[in-house]
């Protein structure tokens, strides 16, 4: 049985004007996790904001109690340099810090904003250093990056350097409200077939429309934006997301 459902809806759909009160209602719907995207305008296209709006909206989510549990800040780093920005994600209230892999094989290993580094980090570093930071740790990769890369990264023994998450985009990163691509589906499968515990996590396009492909494939960790967002019942939503992944593990 794979691991229970969890639906993180991503807040670059809420009110940006009421933020913290969306944040804790959403909550107070039925989510298990807010998903936080952060996009730095390099990485990809847009911006969005930084550790001191999430440093804002934490109080408005009580912490979570055990790893994975209610309350958990979800944040996406859409940003070019991954290593920089973990200590600020920390002290923001950061409780899942999931980093690019195209990032992280491009981007220096300086552990400050401020600092320049000749030094490269790589995935399996970066994972370490987010958990020497006290915080779960989660790769995502695009749609034009092929799953086995991960393989080798899955596969250490060293568990200190073993994600405690993937993120397979079903769009590309950048922009909310894309049309579901299903055919990043094949890289949810084989992850689920070869990781049978693995907490596997969709991101982009995921609605009532689209949540049995995504399930059926494995997947259990849903971000969905406008489809909760957008809903005039939040919480029927996020209860039929949960219930299409439940009774599909």
């Amino acid at each position: 049985m794979s691991p229970p459902p969890i639906i993180a809806p991503s807040i670059l759909s809420a009110d940006f004007a009421a933020l913290g009160k969306a944040c804790s209602d959403t909550i107070d719907h039925g989510a298990a996790w807010l998903h936080v995207d952060i996009m730095d305008g390099h990485f990809v296209p847009n911006m969005t904001f930084g550790a001191p709006v999430v440093t804002k909206i934490r109080p408005h989510v009580q912490r979570p109690s055990t790893a994975y549990g209610t309350g958990t800040f979800d944040c996406h780093m859409m940003i070019a340099e991954p290593k920089k920005w973990v200590k600020d994600f920390r002290q923001a209230g950061c409780d899942l810090y999931c980093f690019h892999y195209e990032a992280a094989v491009t981007s220096t290993a300086a552990e400050n904003p401020a600092d320049h580094s000749e030094s490269r980090t790589n995935p399996k570093d970066m994972v370490r250093y987010v958990h020497e930071q006290k915080m779960l740790a989660g790769i995502a990769i695009k749609p034009e990056t092929p799953v086995d890369v991960l393989w080798d990264l899955l596969d250490n023994t060293d568990k200190d350097e073993v994600p405690d998450m993937v993120l397979v985009m079903t769009v590309h990163p950048g922009f909310g409200g894309q049309k579901f691509m299903a055919s990043e589906l094949p890289k949810v499968r084989a992850l689920r077939d070869r990781y049978p515990n693995l907490n596997i996590e969709v991101d982009g396009g995921l609605s009532e429309a689209t949540i049995d492909q995504a399930a059926e494939a494995g997947a259990n960790v849903i971000v969905a934006g406008s489809a909760v967002f957008g809903a005039k019942d939040p919480a029927d939503v996020i209860s039929k997301l949960k219930s299409a992944v439940e009774s599909r593990r």
